[in-house]
């Protein structure tokens, strides 16, 4: 129960987030172009299941619903993700900084691949991964929701700090 309830206080966040476009905000269900350019973004803090310090926007959809959705999240330098897992696909690509991304249940730096601005990450769901920045990274993850994430070891969620 207490899974379900944090899993909806993430839910609930994301939902919360929205960013200004050009024409409009970006929602599933827009049957016109959107456009976005990086200053128009409207950041606001990640939601409690992510490591504080990361900054999250929304561009389409909403990620706690069953439906597509893209959203960029920008992480401060050094910032670790522990590894975790999430129960549907995850596609990430690096816009900006570098990202180290490995797989695995224990968060080694020794194993991860570098990834610079350019890159793609695709984790399917229930593969155990993690993630460093290097330098502020912006990345962009897209994929269907509910967007969740468990982590491997429970005491690395800041949802229980």
């Amino acid at each position: 129960m207490k899974a379900l309830l944090a899993i909806l206080g993430v839910v609930a966040l994301f939902t919360g987030l929205v960013i200004g476009g050009e024409e409009k905000s970006g929602h599933a269900t827009d049957t016109s172009h959107l456009f976005f350019k990086p200053d128009a973004l409207k950041w606001g803090a990640a939601p409690p299941g992510l490591p504080s310090g990361i900054q999250v926007a929304v561009l389409v959809g909403d990620p706690g619903k069953p439906a597509p959705f893209v959203i960029r999240a920008k992480l401060p330098d050094g910032c670790q993700i522990p590894p975790h897992w999430h129960s549907t696909e995850e596609n990430v690509t690096v816009l900006q900084g570098t990202f180290l991304m490995g797989h695995g249940d224990q968060l080694d730096p020794a194993k991860t691949q570098e990834l610079s601005a350019g890159s793609f990450a695709h984790m399917p769901k229930g593969m155990r991964h993690f993630a460093i920045a290097k330098g502020e990274t912006i990345i962009q993850v897209h994929g269907t929701g509910p967007f969740d994430i468990t982590y491997v070891n429970p005491a690395d969620d800041p949802r229980k700090k």
